[in-house]
């Protein structure tokens, strides 16, 4: 690991700007969906635009929780758009997507968490395009399993819920999350035979040991794909990233994920949960 007070190298993003970058734009905008691309200031946004993928945030745009890492608008959030879940069907269908991927911000405001839109939104997607492959990435629905087997109840074929970080590191960057609380939602998810999937950033102080001690948290509960990615402040409002992590770094942690068992393994700066999702499938 390293410390560099500016961004590396390897950081650079392409920004992309092609026909399909605008053809995604316009079908986004014009149904006024959003995505965690944006709101969560991704440095991927170019590329996976360009290619015509977005990751769709349902929910709405206001977040009940203030997660020190992520960029999300926090606050009171409208009431849910009944009308969402098929835009997002729609959209999906515009694109062509043989795979989507659908994450949400907390409605911790909401006596379900959001729990019922989550499975409306995914039946929706499967009615309208029966051939596309359907990965959410959910919250914790704090811990609520009866409200998690409503997603799993609607068949997705990946849910994903991301640790973020190691223990130690969890109570200083996430608002309302609980380190064990979410290896038990993961648990839970797997248990009922749906791929589980999580996800964490690198560079906000952690150690390779603690890397590892997560990893073997995670498998035990029965996670197959694991992602890994450098954590890059996306405003001054953030928390300030610790440190970058070389890309040597990265590939020591993908040799270490796979040989303790992950089915699935990405792991490099600029990797993120959704990145690429469509080969995880």
């Amino acid at each position: 690991m390293m410390k560099k007070a500016g961004k590396p190298d390897w950081l650079k993003i392409r920004l992309g700007g092609n026909a399909c970058f605008s053809r995604t734009k316009r079908i986004v905008e014009s149904h006024g969906l959003h995505t965690i691309c944006s709101s969560g200031k991704c440095p991927n946004m170019g590329d996976c635009w360009s290619r015509g993928t977005a990751t769709f945030m349902i929910g709405g745009a206001i977040c009940t929780r203030s997660c020190k890492f992520c960029h999300t608008l926090t606050g009171k959030p409208l009431p849910l758009d009944p009308d969402e879940p098929g835009h997002v069907a729609e959209s999906i269908r515009l694109m062509g997507l043989k795979h989507a991927v659908v994450t949400s911000v907390d409605r911790d405001d909401l006596p379900d968490l959001g729990a019922q839109h989550w499975a409306k939104t995914i039946r929706s997607i499967k009615e309208t395009n029966p051939g596309t492959t359907v990965e959410v990435l959910i919250p914790d629905f704090q811990g609520r399993l009866d409200l998690v087997d409503q997603v799993i109840d609607a068949a997705p074929e990946i849910i994903s819920h991301n640790m973020e970080t190691v223990r130690r590191i969890t109570p200083h960057i996430r608002s309302a999350a609980r380190y064990d609380v979410s290896l038990s939602v993961l648990a839970h998810i797997a248990k009922r035979g749906i791929r589980a999937k999580t996800g964490i950033m690198a560079g906000l102080g952690e150690t390779e040991e603690e890397v590892y001690a997560l990893m073997d948290d995670v498998i035990a509960a029965g996670v197959s794909i694991f992602t890994a990615g450098q954590y890059l402040q996306p405003s001054s409002k953030n928390i300030p990233v610790h440190a970058y992590i070389t890309p040597a770094q990265f590939d020591r942690y993908k040799q270490i994920a796979v040989k303790k068992g992950f089915d699935i393994v990405e792991s490099a700066p600029l990797v993120r949960s959704s990145y690429h999702a469509e080969h995880h499938i």
